[in-house]
This record gives structure tokens, C-alpha cells and sequence, in this order.
């Protein structure tokens, strides 16, 4: 099943009809202050008339559309402004199944998604993207599916459950709710011209469809231009004005971020307010955003309020956030404004600062009010194939988690990677750390890091370290969440409590755990490809706050410390990561010894 909505074309008979004032519309919202985000205005009392899901007449005085059953909204003087857009985001990263991350947003007014689900493609590949896509066909609401382009996201750097072939591009750009490609983060093999990549951008472009960009490189210069001459159309990878302005300056759109951990709208967004760029070209993001903001901070909502917050003009903050996405992806006569032929999608707001998100109408229906749901988001049957993902192919203990000292070595110097607070740059640090009985021991602030192989049954482990945690005790934190490959990573102060974590994550089928003095101190079950929960967001948001704390209680002082910990193997972010076949030195884009000096 899915909530199919006909098209303009199939409706514009009774569009005309309703507009003319021959046929009743479904729905008419009057007394309200309308939000233009096609002109730049707020139209004082100007009316809405919907049928068949789209707005059939946008104007001064609908009464003419108004029929005996048609139901009327008295929006008391309230603003009326499109439903929003988010641009680029994970649903993964919410830990929730599609269904219930609409039904966590939806309340926010978020009724447009734009979701690239390559953390379920690293894990189950195309068939995964397929369900992701399916179940979101089924919601209330618009959520488009970016058919992921990177996994694995580094090729020979690591392994993935499944990789993504040019082949499978090309097919899934024949789904219905396929938009484009998602992030194509390889951005080294597009500069180099790699044959793949190529492939799969001229896939995307040959079906008429966008290209989603991620430059992760300060580097604006050559490789930048080559970068945007391969076809990418937009980039979230920016941190300061000056990415901002390079971006919209190559044609691509400054896709701008605020999630759980990331803060780049505050940077960018002074390209508009005070260098006086084109708005039109910048649109506002979340890119990832964890349960537990969803539920007590908001979505899209929260980024527009920030960017307001940061200086910029209410009602062009809202264009960034519903009709320069649709206009970006090609669905300006689609969605993202109140005009005639668009979905309806709506919200009736008392103030457009703080933006109380009051009523939400999605396609001519009432789907929140005054912060609560009043619509079902059906969920998918997902199979066993995508519940049973956890493969660790033997019992772990201590001893998998030991690293051997060089021969004779009574101390290393290790590379360690430092955990920036809330940036997802790692640093590419080195400590002394010392040797007993040929084993090397974290010391310090140093605590041991490993990746533990879970999609093919490997038993491989591999062994590093990490500093910045800040924890203390015997004490060990594991994830089958571990961007982008999502192996599992564990982090701790013992061999014992490390190998105790991993086995309990094979046991449950994937999550987070985390353990002190020998037992489990939090869980948190994530079922479906040991990334997603299909239970309520204010559930699992409560499962992850225990998470966080039991973290605390283990001594970690650090910000959003989960997030740092599920981008230690993000093989594409410098500066130092780890991966199934060992450290990785991003910045060269290489394996590197554990240890310095000679092997």
C-alpha cells in the first residue's frame, strides 16, 4: 500500500472546477496571514481552497469554493506557511524506522523528506534501500528516497556487508520514490575520474534526477572545481561562509546543516545576512538528527528557528526550508509553496520567529495539532533477513581485544585518534603508551578502540586507540551503529568488559551497550540492521538517554559523545579513523601502522 497522491494533471479538472467556483473544495483555511515564499510576502487575509490533496485556489476570498461539505479552517489571524522541507538527511540516524521518524517530525511540521538510506545500504544493500523506500511511500508525508552512491563510502579502505554497483543505481532510478543519488562522498574518485562514480552520476543525470554532493576537503582549488564538474548539485560539507559562497558560486546549491552534532548554519548563513548572496541558493538541512532531539527539540522547525536566531529574515529562512529545496530537487511545481497545483501541505503558525508549530496539514489532511499526531504512519513488515544482521562468527573474549607489542618494546609511541567535542574531524594524535607481558596497555586518558567485523562472520577484530572519551574504571561502550560500513565498534578501559559488550550486541541483534565493573548498565535494542528501532521515537529516545548517561557514569564529560563514537570508522572524514583492514590515515587517504617508527 502506500498513500498515493494523483498528479497535477490527473486533478487539474477539478482543480479549474473548484477555483472557478463550479465544485465545492475539500478543505478551505481563511483568516490567515499567508506566507509567499514564491514572492517574498506575508498577503494579509488572503484564503487557501484544496481538492484532491492540492491547493486548487491561493487568494484573497475563497468563498466561492466553499460547498456543504466542504470543511473550514478559521485560522484566527495566524500565519499560514508551507510545510517543511528537510534537504538532506538520515532516517537511520534517528535510530527509527521510517514510520516513526514522520511520526516524531510530522508534529514539528516536517512534510517533505529528502532521505539518502546508505547506512542501511552498507548493510543489506539494495534490498535494504528497498524497504526503506517502501515504507516510506506508505506515510502521510513526502518522503523521497537519494539511492545511496558510496557504499563502501572508501573502497579499499574497508568492507561492507554489501556494495552499491553503478547496475544498482541505474535500476533503482526506475522507482517511484527515487529522487536522485545521495551523497556522493567519494569525492577523491571523482576527481580522479573513477569509472564507478561516473557511472553512477551519469545514471542519475540520464533518468533526469539529482545528484547529492559531500566535499568533505577544506581544499577549494583544483580538486574543488573538478569535484563540481562531475555533476554533483549540492553540498552540506561546508563549515564556513567562504565554503558557502565557493558552492553557490559553482552552481550548486550551499546545502546548510543543523543536527544533533552538527552546528554550520551559524557560519554559512552570514553569506545571505551580511555578504548579501543570492538566498535562493542556500537551503537549511539536518542531516542527521538523534531521537532524542526529535522529541524534546524539534526538526526543520528547529533549524529555521536557529537560522532566524543567527540574523536571518524570517520569511527567507522559510524559503531555505521549503521552496528552495523543492525547486532543488526539481519539485518547485510539486511542493515547498502554497500556490495552486502544489500537494497541500501547511501549517498554521501564531508567530514566524519562534514558529509554534500549531496545526500541520499534509495533502489537504490534518496530520498534527498543537504538538501531537492525529494521523497513522503504517509500517512496513520488515523480514527476518533485515532483523538478523549481527554476525560476529564465534564467541569474542579478551584476548581478541589484546594488541601485541612490537618484539622486546617495553613502551610504543601509538597513533592515537583524538575525539574532537562537537566536530566530526578526528585528530591524528600519538601517545606513549606502556607494554606489559607483550601487550600494550591504554593508559591515561587513552582507552582502546575496536572494530569488530559483524556482516560476514569473520571473527575479525581490529585493535587501536582513541583518547577524548574521558573514561575511567573497568568500563567498555559498543555499537553495530558505526557509520558508514557499520560494523561494530567497541570502546573501553577493559579487554573483559569490551568482549562482554560485543557478544551482547550478537546475542540481541544490534544496538548500544554499555558496561561497568562486569555488568550492563544500558541497552539500547535496535533490531533492524542493528541501526533502527520500529519502536516509538520517545522510546527509544529514552533508551538513549540512559545510554548517554551510562556513558557519563563511565566518565565521559564529552558533548553528543555517542555521536563522535559512531563516526570512528567514517573512513572519509579526516583525520584518523579505523576500519576492518586497519587504521586509516583519512588525510592521506591510506593505511597506516598502528605504532610509529620501524614495523
Amino acid at each position: 500500500m502506500s498513500h498515493h497522491i494523483p498528479t497535477w494533471a490527473e486533478t487539474a479538472p477539478r482543480l479549474v472546477a473548484v477555483a472557478a467556483g463550479r465544485s465545492p473544495a475539500d478543505l478551505v483555511v481563511h483568516n490567515v496571514r499567508l506566507v509567499n515564499v514564491q514572492s517574498r510576502e506575508v498577503l494579509d487575509g488572503w484564503q487557501v481552497a484544496v481538492a484532491a490533496g492540492r491547493f486548487a485556489y491561493v487568494g484573497p476570498d475563497a468563498s466561492h469554493c466553499i460547498g456543504a461539505a466542504t470543511q473550514v479552517i478559521d485560522g484566527q489571524g495566524r500565519y499560514l506557511i508551507p510545510g517543511l522541507c528537510d534537504a538532506h538527511m538520515h532516517i537511520e540516524s534517528g535510530m527509527l524506522t521510517p514510520a516513526e521518524f514522520a511520526a516524531a517530525v510530522i508534529p514539528h511540521g516536517t512534510t517533505s523528506m529528502f532521505t539518502d538510506p546508505h547506512e542501511i545500504a552498507n548493510v543489506l544493500g539494495l534490498a535494504g534501500v528497498r524497504m526503506m523506500h517502501d515504507e516510506a511511500l506508505m506515510q502521510p508525508v513526502n518522503i523521497f528516497t537519494q539511492m545511496p552512491s558510496c557504499a563502501p563510502s572508501a573502497p579499499g579502505l574497508e568492507t561492507t556487508g554489501y556494495e552499491i554497483s553503478a547496475e544498482d543505481v541505474a535500476e533503482a532510478m526506475q522507482w517511484p520514490g527515487i529522487i536522485g543519488l545521495g551523497e556522493m562522498m567519494n569525492f577523491p574518485g571523482v576527481i580522479n575520474g573513477d569509472a564507478q562514480m561516473l557511472a553512477e552520476m551519469a545514471a542519475t543525470m540520464r533518468a533526469g534526477k539529482t545528484v547529492g554532493g559531500h566535499f568533505a576537503s577544506p581544499d577549494k582549488g583544483v580538486p574543488f572545481h573538478a569535484y563540481a564538474a562531475g555533476g554533483a548539485a549540492d553540498d552540506h560539507e561546508g563549515t564556513a561562509e567562504s565554503d558557502a559562497i565557493a558552492r553557490v558560486r559553482q552552481g550548486m546549491r550551499s546545502m546548510m546543516r543543523l543536527g544533533s552534532a552538527w552546528y554550520d548554519v551559524e557560519s554559512q548563513i552570514t553569506a545571505v545576512t551580511e555578504r548579501g548572496l543570492d538566498p535562493r541558493n542556500f537551503i537549511l538541512c539536518t542531516d542527521d538528527c538523534m531521537a532524542g532531539t526529535l522529541v524534546n527539540e524539534g526538526h526543520m522547525n528547529r533549524v529555521v528557528r536557529h537560522a532566524i536566531a543567527c540574523g536571518c529574515d524570517p520569511v527567507i529562512a522559510l524559503q531555505m526550508a521549503t521552496i528552495n529545496t523543492a525547486t532543488h530537487f526539481g519539485l518547485e511545481r510539486e511542493l515547498g509553496s502554497i500556490a495552486p497545483g502544489r500537494r497541500a501541505d501547511m501549517i498554521l503558525t501564531s508567530d514566524l520567529v519562534t514558529l509554534p508549530i500549531e496545526h500541520v496539514i499534509a495533502r489537504g489532511q490534518t496530520v498534527a495539532i498543537d504538538g501531537k499526531i492525529t494521523v497513522d504512519c503504517p509500517h512496513y513488515d520488515w523480514p527476518a533477513t533485515a532483523r538478523q544482521t549481527v554476525h560476529l562468527g564465534k564467541v569474542l573474549d579478551a584476548q581478541d581485544f589484546a594488541v601485541k607489542a612490537p618484539e622486546g618494546a617495553n613502551a610504543v609511541t601509538a597513533k592515537v585518534i583524538g575525539v574532537v567535542e562537537n566536530q566530526a574531524p578526528t585528530k591524528a594524535l600519538t601517545f606513549e603508551l606502556p607494554v606489559t607481558e607483550g601487550r600494550v596497555q591504554a593508559t591515561g586518558e587513552v582507552c582502546q578502540i575496536a572494530l569488530v567485523e559483524r556482516h560476514r562472520g569473520t571473527g575479525g577484530v581490529t585493535n587501536g586507540f582513541v583518547s577524548g572519551f574521558g573514561y575511567t574504571g573497568r568500563m567498555a561502550i559498543a555499537s553495530t551503529v558505526a557509520h558508514d560500513s557499520h560494523h561494530m565498534i567497541v570502546v573501553g578501559t577493559d579487554r573483559d568488559m569490551m568482549a562482554a559488550a560485543a557478544n551482547r550486541l550478537g546475542a540481541v541483534g544490534g544496538g548500544i551497550t554499555v558496561w561497568k565493573d562486569g555488568a550492563e548498565i544500558a541497552l539500547v535494542r535496535l533490531p533492524i540492521a542493528g541501526l533502527m528501532s520500529d519502536r516509538p521515537a520517545a522510546e527509544v529516545a529514552s533508551d538513549a538517554d540512559a545510554m548517554v548517561a551510562a556513558m557519563a557514569d563511565c566518565g565521559c564529560t564529552l558533548h553528543n559523545a555517542y555521536m563522535q563514537h559512531s563516526l570512528l570508522a567514517l573512513v572519509v572524514i579526516p583525520e584518523l579513523r579505523i576500519s576492518d583492514l586497519g587504521l586509516v590515515d583519512v588525510t592521506a587517504f591510506k593505511l597506516t601502522p598502528l605504532f610509529e617508527g620501524p614495523q
